[in-house]
């Protein structure tokens, strides 16, 4: 099993009735509730929790990409990367992921992850995503398009990391007379591909003909994890082999603290503001975006309350393991049973969840990493 230190670089300064007063954090927040004075402090400090991970014995470590929002403030996460690139000598670098249907063209994302995966030594791993429903309203892209333009994004970027150039690409949506990117990947045939999922059956039966990792999204009820990798196997099943463990992975807030009280009585402020503050909006979905039977399927989890922002109590968020949170050895027992439960080989640990400062974050991540992460390593095996 892999260890990784995630995070979403959230804005946690939101006015106490944010909620009452917009009604999304996601596209249209007034941009005059972020404040670049306090951003410049909170990107250095996001990122020595990064680089910090390395130090507690991570594998690697995670960013990722979003737009116009305050629920994660890297509409970048290739400038985050290249700023741990530098500052990193071990961890895995996982760029969870660049939405490729966002990028005109997306040879620049084969550039750019190429320029990380040289710089860091090889220590890239390229997640590839299609992008949030919001993020085609803020890029005021054709959401009809977005699974279309996904697999001719990847399709170009496959060709210029293992096709030697200059060659041609004639596309639907993009056509390039020269596909000759220097610099190419260290890593070959190409960087490891993750795929990050919220449940759509195309994208799970998509990465499992491609045979790259699906990593399963957070906020949903572990019944709908459960479900979701039972239908990824059957997947890689119908393509005429068995999944590994490695090509699953299971991302989860997760907060530890010396016994159950304290961990509640220190994460719950941080956790409701999470969710009443930065979830909402999330699944703002512009038609056209998902499948009728990808949408019913979501749909059905939302009715069903197996959706984070469903939650009303903390008792809600801990009975549907939308959160792991407690002392040690609740955490270890916890994450003991829906590992064991889900089968998956990658934990993606969100180890700073919405205003959480960081005297906690530290703490958080040094109890995990002393007192949890050896007994996970012994149990399912350890990358190092």
């Amino acid at each position: 099993m892999d260890f990784y230190a995630f995070h979403l670089m959230p804005w946690p300064h939101l006015p106490p009735d944010f909620e009452q007063r917009h009604d999304s954090a996601w596209i249209w927040p007034p941009t005059a509730l972020y404040d670049p004075a306090r951003g410049e402090g909170l990107y250095n400090r996001y990122l020595d929790e990064l680089e910090y991970a390395e130090t507690l014995g991570f594998d690697g470590v995670c960013v990722n990409e979003h737009h116009q929002n305050a629920y994660g403030n890297m509409p970048s996460p290739n400038l985050m990367a290249a700023a741990l690139a530098r500052r990193t000598k071990r961890v895995k670098l996982a760029v969870v992921g660049n939405a490729l249907p966002l990028y005109d063209p997306p040879l620049r994302v084969a550039e750019e992850w190429a320029m990380l995966d040289v710089l860091s030594g090889g220590r890239l791993i390229c997640g590839m995503v299609i992008g949030g429903g919001p993020e085609y309203y803020s890029y005021g892209k054709n959401p009809t398009h977005a699974r279309a333009m996904f697999y001719e994004a990847h399709d170009l970027i496959m060709q210029a990391w293992t096709q030697p150039g200059p060659t041609e690409f004639r596309g639907k949506f993009w056509q390039l007379r020269y596909v000759n990117p220097w610099p190419r990947p260290l890593q070959k045939p190409h960087p490891p591909i993750w795929i990050p999922g919220a449940g759509s059956l195309e994208t799970l039966e998509y990465v499992a003909r491609k045979r790259y990792a699906y990593m399963g999204i957070p906020y949903f009820h572990l019944d709908v994890f459960a479900r979701n990798f039972d239908l990824f196997r059957e997947a890689c099943h119908k393509q005429g082999y068995t999944a590994s463990p490695s090509q699953l992975g299971y991302l989860a807030p997760i907060y530890v603290a010396e016994t159950d009280a304290a961990a509640r009585a220190e994460y719950e402020p941080h956790v409701t503001y999470f969710v009443q503050k930065l979830l909402k909006g999330l699944l703002i979905t512009p038609p056209g975006y998902t499948s009728p039977r990808s949408m019913l399927k979501i749909l059905d989890a939302v009715k069903k309350k197996q959706f984070m922002a469903s939650c009303e109590s903390w008792d809600d968020l801990e009975k549907g393991d939308f959160i792991v949170a407690g002392s040690p050895a609740t955490v270890r027992d916890k994450l003991f049973r829906i590992l064991d439960r889900l089968g998956a080989g990658n934990l993606l640990a969100l180890l700073q969840l919405g205003t959480l400062g960081a005297e906690l974050t530290r703490k958080n991540m040094d109890l995990f990493a002393r007192e949890v992460m050896p007994a996970l390593r012994a149990r399912y095996g350890s990358a190092l």
